[in-house]
């Protein structure tokens, strides 16, 4: 389409051309040699006209909008806005710039190596342009066409005025105010100037400002003593210091982004290959100093932080004074930190280093708590990492439900009876053949889907998931909101029948979401862990307000999921009547999955109104030394867990939705009760009981 208009456009410029051509050849048949200068004159007259009006129309552009503008005679810090995080009571979990120190540093006492990282990396024409780059304006519109985005390279002098003089949302205006000032700026100060103004308001992460404070948080030294790995480093992090510092949930990030700054100061010539290679590997196993604060729900709060990132950018989030209410509730959050702490300690000899819980409330998806590890300032087991909302670990058994769930969707019910004993499943294509094992070894004969799920059968798993399709598995998965098992051609091809045993990998905080629809009656929710944001001013900026949820699993599917897993006497065979699994005096369902090598160990349990995931193993994926699921690793944190929270709810039952009946059947057959041989009652979908 674009070669076609291109086309277009050249065809009726020719035209143009030839037309002017034309008229031109006639002009100089018919005119006299003095009509000809009168003619030339006329022309010279309006083109002077039309340069002179072009130049008082930019004057009145610039004119109309500096009228507002600030001076950029005081390029000094603006006083920045405490943006504050709160719970959902009015706690305080973090205060953006509660400890943070903001002051000057001179001229001698930058380190060259600092002045000259941050040039090669954020604007390496700073000492040859006038504040801006001539390309821009192209750029910009070529992005607003093609892109739609307001995207356009900034130079350090308008980095400096975004800074301090004006705010960093994106429109056309503020990039015509903020190109004057650049201009402005760069009249008024030197370069030198500038780039020390620069350095001293340039955002470096959190509650930091300035290259002087910066040095003292991450290195302990004054800015004067900073060597190159160290310079690197801070060159690297305002282009997106919630992203880039060491203390934010991707602590590691300012690796590859200090390998971009050691790249362009050796393509400028600043330094050798050899020395870029020596700084690289300092900068990897560099030890920064350790980070003191008195952040509440730190890898919650680094979290939401990242979602509001990406919404209203770093500026807005870091200094704008934003007023955070979130959904966690702390009293809750500290308990479950306080659980989860004790309980890994008791671990240690299980070769289980590290855990990781949430807590909602499935209704509505609303985050009571999150612990992302044991301890988030522990170096040793990388605690600042989120498991619960970053890494992706293999659920084991604990994905099983969906299965079952797929199986009662196509006309399975509770009481259908699938043989649990040895089975080979033919490889295809050249793979071996796939023989599923029970976790104790033995098979126990014919079993009830009931007795199945809540036993937590590995054979009679597979053998469902081979009879209902992987396709349609991980179409139901995908539907709930496991978006890792989306039935793409590519996953397809990877997963097989050893899916249901736990073969893919799945995110913390979306199985806690799909699997709140077993809670609530069969409806989808997302994690909701912001419910209102403010301006300093008291402007509501976004609030959470009840929605209409889609339906994505049935009452009544959802009610037989939840009732066969709160069963206590269903799961007695593997777990025992007495386990770690019953919540006295409540009706609590529960599945608990560890993977066959074990790496990974869960526990995911729910009420109406209250559900817990519980994950443990090592944040290096290394096996774990010993753990019996449903006894120990996850389990004693969930029940803990659970016990504590239930209590202080209202007590709920999974309610019978209307389309289910109850209805006596034989004890071995499942078929309807006969004959008077022993019976039990069971839950059926209306139509399905036959």
């Amino acid at each position: 389409m674009i070669k076609n208009i291109s086309l277009e456009i050249s065809r009726f410029w020719f035209k143009i051309k030839r037309c002017l051509f034309c008229l031109k050849m006639k002009i100089k048949r018919k005119l006299s040699q003095t009509d000809k200068q009168k003619l030339i004159r006329m022309s010279l007259i309006g083109l002077i006209g039309l340069i002179v009006i072009g130049f008082v129309a930019v004057i009145g552009v610039f004119a109309w909008f500096s009228k507002d503008l600030p001076t950029p005679s005081t390029v000094v810090r603006r006083e920045g806005f405490s943006s504050r995080v709160y719970d959902r009571n009015g706690n305080v979990l973090y205060d953006l710039f509660d400890d943070a120190k903001r002051f000057p540093v001179t001229w001698e006492d930058l380190p060259d190596y600092l002045k000259k990282a941050t040039i090669a990396i954020e604007d390496k024409s700073f000492y040859q342009h006038k504040g801006f780059d001539p390309l821009t304006p192209f750029r910009i519109a070529y992005n607003l066409v093609f892109k739609r985005r307001l995207i356009g390279g900034s130079t350090l002098t308008q980095q400096l005025v975004k800074n301090v003089l004006l705010t960093s949302e994106r429109n056309v205006i503020r990039k015509i105010r903020e190109f004057i000032l650049a201009v402005q700026i760069e009249q008024r100060y030197t370069k030198d100037e500038i780039l020390l103004m620069y350095l001293n308001e340039a955002p470096y992460g959190g509650p930091i400002w300035g290259v002087g404070p910066a040095s003292e948080r991450y290195f302990g030294k004054n800015v004067s003593e900073l060597n190159l790995a160290e310079s690197v480093i801070l060159a690297g992090l305002p282009q997106r210091p919630s992203v880039y510092s060491p203390y934010s949930s991707t602590p590691k990030a300012y690796v590859d982004r200090s390998k971009d700054v050691l790249s362009r100061m050796r393509e400028d010539g600043i330094i050798s290959s050899e020395v870029a290679e020596e700084t690289l590997t300092e900068i990897d196993n560099y030890q920064f100093q350790t980070k003191n604060s008195d952040i509440k729900a730190p890898h919650f709060v680094f979290w939401i932080r990242e979602q509001l990132v990406e919404r209203y950018g770093e500026s807005v989030v870091s200094g704008s004074g934003l007023q955070i209410t979130t959904s966690l509730d702390l009293d809750i959050q500290t308990k479950v930190e306080e659980i989860v702490k004790e309980e890994m300690e008791k671990a240690q000899d299980l070769g289980i280093s590290n855990g990781a819980a949430i807590v909602v409330d499935p209704r509505d998806g609303q985050v009571l708590a999150m612990v992302g590890s044991k301890d988030y300032f522990s170096e040793e087991i990388d605690g600042q990492f989120n498991v619960a909302s970053q890494a992706l670990r293999q659920p084991g058994s604990a994905i099983k439900p969906v299965t079952y769930l797929t199986a009662i969707r196509k006309g399975y019910t509770a009481s259908s009876l699938i043989m649990d004993a040895p089975v080979v499943f033919p490889g295809v294509g050249g793979q071996k053949d796939y023989e599923p094992k029970n976790y104790n070894g033995q098979y126990n004969g014919p079993m009830s889907l009931r007795s199945a799920l809540a036993n937590s059968i590995n054979t009679t798993a597979v053998k469902t998931l081979a009879r209902v399709g992987v396709e349609e598995m991980l179409s139901m998965a995908y539907e709930m909101g496991i978006s890792t098992l989306e039935p793409t051609a590519e996953n397809l091809s990877r997963f097989g029948l050893a899916v249901t045993l736990g073969g893919a990998e799945v995110k913390m905080t979306e199985l806690t979401a799909a699997y709140s629809a077993f809670a609530n009656g069969g409806k989808k929710v997302s994690l909701q862990p912001i419910l209102k944001v403010e301006d300093r001013t008291g402007r509501v900026l976004e609030e959470y307000k009840p929605v209409s949820l889609k339906q994505v699993v049935s009452p009544q599917e959802a009610f037989l999921i939840s009732h066969i897993l709160s069963d206590n006497e269903a799961r007695s065979l593997t777990f025992g009547t007495v386990s770690g699994l019953v919540i006295p005096n409540y009706q609590v369902a529960v599945k608990t999955g560890t993977t066959n090598d074990k790496r990974d160990n869960w526990a995911i349990g729910w009420t109406p109104n209250l559900l817990t995931t519980v994950w443990v193993g090592n944040n290096d994926n290394s096996p774990m030394g010993r753990v019996a699921s449903g006894v120990s690793g996850a389990t004693p944190i969930w029940k803990r867990i659970m016990a504590e929270m239930v209590a202080k709810r209202e007590k709920q039952d999974f309610s019978i939705p209307s389309g289910i009946i109850s209805v006596e059947v034989d004890k071995i057959s499942g078929y309807k009760a006969h004959d008077g041989f022993p019976a039990r009652p069971e839950y059926f979908i209306q139509g399905t009981e036959d």
